[in-house]
């Protein structure tokens, strides 16, 4: 679990679906995220069946792959993990760059929250830090949390 400390308790979700996708590049650093992203949120009550892990390429994908998971309209939830590490080219800023904005749009354009949950980091050893038993915390349960207070936020709008 995440060892960031929230200011509330998650709230309990009943009936709820989350995709989780993962970029398969920096395989060894989202491997452990969305692994952690499941198990939290299969920890806070969600069913195996409920809970769906897709793969695409990497980071510039999950945009897309987020997108068609929307207009699915079978998920309350979107995780996004991706981890992008500082090179010595400026293809990392455009790729944090282009997943930024993607993920941004997407979750002021549609109904469904997606939660950004890319690393983007200057060193390996930063990304290594953020995963499950590192000393910066689990992001990997932090996105899952997230998923979970952002589905209540979605259901008591419109329940207003």
């Amino acid at each position: 679990m995440s060892t960031a400390t929230p200011t509330t308790a998650l709230p309990s979700i009943k009936d709820a679906r989350v995709a989780i996708v993962r970029a398969q590049w920096n395989g060894h650093i989202t491997g452990p995220l969305s692994s952690s992203a499941h198990d939290t949120l299969i920890a806070n009550g969600f069913r195996p069946d409920d809970v769906v892990m897709l793969d695409v390429p990497g980071a510039i994908e999950l945009t897309f792959a987020a997108s068609q998971l929307i207009e699915s309209s079978l998920f309350d939830a979107v995780i996004t993990i991706g981890c992008v590490v500082r090179g010595d080219t400026p293809h990392f800023d455009y790729v944090c760059q282009s997943v930024t904005q993607g993920i941004t749009s997407l979750n002021a354009d549609c109904d469904i929250p997606v939660i950004f949950g890319v690393l983007t980091v200057d060193t390996e050893q930063q990304a290594l830090e953020r995963i499950a038993g590192g000393k910066v915390g689990d992001k990997g349960a932090e996105a899952a949390e997230a998923a979970i207070r952002m589905i209540a936020f979605r259901r008591a709008v419109d329940a207003l």
